[in-house]
């Protein structure tokens, strides 16, 4: 099949994208290196797999960013929420998903679109027409180096933490209990492990002195991103520091003593069958043999069984703010476009919503039309605007969506936290559908 658009990169941005091109009638080459070479954090060869949490954050879109783009992302069709919503697990006002279930869709559904050739290679270099590269954190060395070569641009970069996940039958239930997430909501979502204060200290303890994987010579210098640090990094900043975190005890009532824990720890469930559970905010680099040791002091894990161990890996972006318009074009090659964690934005629904509006800032130029980006005042336009000049190129970090990126909410009657979210969302509603009922037939 002859293609009218290249996608390198089968993952959230990559399927995303080419889903969108292969709705509006063109053809799609989508060219996925896994299948005939791995990575070192993917386990499959399935597309948009998740190779950190199973959950896409919160899906309530009156008052949490996040939950405002995944409102968005459903009015235009997207796949990965279409496959993210079948294949929903129970999270509380959490979108959490069965990764394997969710992932095996979005392979089916790109696989059997007549109008895309899934092509198991690995590209080395830009393609020739019009493409769209979204190789997300782990592009493999020979693209990386073609990237920098053409862009004049040093990568930027920094390390991606996996947490463990364990089997929930080996979970001691007679000393953890289930509750929603810090009792918030009617929902018992979550497994909770209580800690006394002795059992806290001893384990940041064994955070600390416990081993860790070592570093390559050529990542000695990559920083951590604070939404997916490791925990003994995070517990090496102060010996309360898990205690205001992941392991936040205040509201959790242990219904064996009527009080709050000294510290909690927290799994959330991992597939649709319940029986795998992933422990909230436990990404780390320690080595496999310390993990299981570490974690089997934790009350109620005492016996745990491990379907995966945390683990780390490399991610790299470009300098967008520099490199990129405002539709993503490459400024430099404009006939090709970045999209997902490459350009900056960091997790898996931001990275599927540039993969969806790359595409769809293709189909509209193919066409012979000029899409306007969204308005700043969605979480798409909010988002596309802070990789691609709404941020100091110099100083640029990944972001995920939130309401700092959005322009400020001028009402003087609308006071306090809570009510200024909820304007914020009611906005970007607005403002999407409106963008929404303007585009081309």
């Amino acid at each position: 099949m002859t293609h009218d658009v290249h996608i390198v990169g089968g993952g959230l941005a990559g399927s995303e994208a080419a889903w969108q091109l292969a709705e509006a009638g063109y053809r799609v080459r989508l060219s996925e290196m896994r299948g005939v070479e791995g990575t070192p954090a993917h386990k499959t060869d399935h597309l948009a797999e998740l190779v950190c949490s199973n959950s896409f954050r919160s899906d309530d879109a009156t008052s949490n960013a996040v939950g405002v783009l995944h409102a968005e992302m459903r009015a235009l069709n997207s796949l990965i929420m279409r496959c993210a919503d079948t294949h929903r697990v129970p999270a509380g006002t959490a979108l959490a998903v069965d990764r394997d279930g969710y992932s095996a869709a979005v392979t089916h559904a790109i696989a059997t679109h007549p109008n895309i050739a899934l092509v198991r290679e690995r590209v080395d270099g830009f393609p020739e027409g019009p493409a769209i590269i979204a190789t997300g954190p782990l592009t493999a060395a020979p693209l990386a180096a073609h990237i920098a070569e053409q862009t004049g641009e040093t990568a930027l970069a920094f390390f991606d933490a996996l947490a463990p996940i364990v089997y929930h039958e080996s979970v001691n239930m007679d000393v953890a209990w289930m509750a929603s997430r810090w009792d918030k909501g009617e929902t018992k979502d979550y497994i909770n492990c209580p800690m006394d204060k002795d059992q806290y200290q001893a384990f940041v303890q064994g955070l600390l002195d416990g081993e860790k994987t070592e570093f390559r010579e050529w990542e000695a210098d990559t920083p951590y991103f604070d939404g997916c640090m490791p925990i003994e990094v995070m517990a090496s900043r102060g010996p309360e520091t898990l205690r205001h975190g992941p392991m936040k005890p205040m509201g959790l009532d242990n219904p064996r003593t009527g009080r709050w824990p000294y510290a909690v720890v927290q799994l959330r469930q991992d597939n649709a069958l319940g029986t795998l559970w992933n422990i909230v905010g436990f990404q780390t680099k320690l080595k496999h043999a310390e993990q299981v040791r570490l974690f089997r002091t934790i009350p109620g894990l005492e016996n745990a069984e491990f379907a995966r161990l945390g683990g780390l890996h490399r991610n790299t972006f470009i300098k967008s703010p520099i490199l990129l318009d405002e539709s993503l074009r490459l400024k430099s090659a404009p006939q090709i476009r970045f999209a997902g964690q490459m350009t900056g934005c960091e997790g898996y629904i931001e990275s599927a919503a540039i993969g969806l509006l790359a595409g769809r800032f293709w189909a509209a130029e193919l066409r012979g039309q000029t899409l306007p980006p969204p308005p700043i005042t969605t979480g798409m336009g909010a988002l596309l605007h802070h990789i691609t000049g709404g941020a100091d190129a110099e100083s640029f970090q990944p972001m995920n969506v939130n309401f700092g990126l959005f322009p400020p909410v001028n009402d003087p009657k609308v006071k306090g936290k809570a009510n200024r979210k909820a304007a914020h969302a009611a906005r970007a509603a607005e403002a999407m559908a409106d963008w929404i009922g303007s585009l081309p037939a």
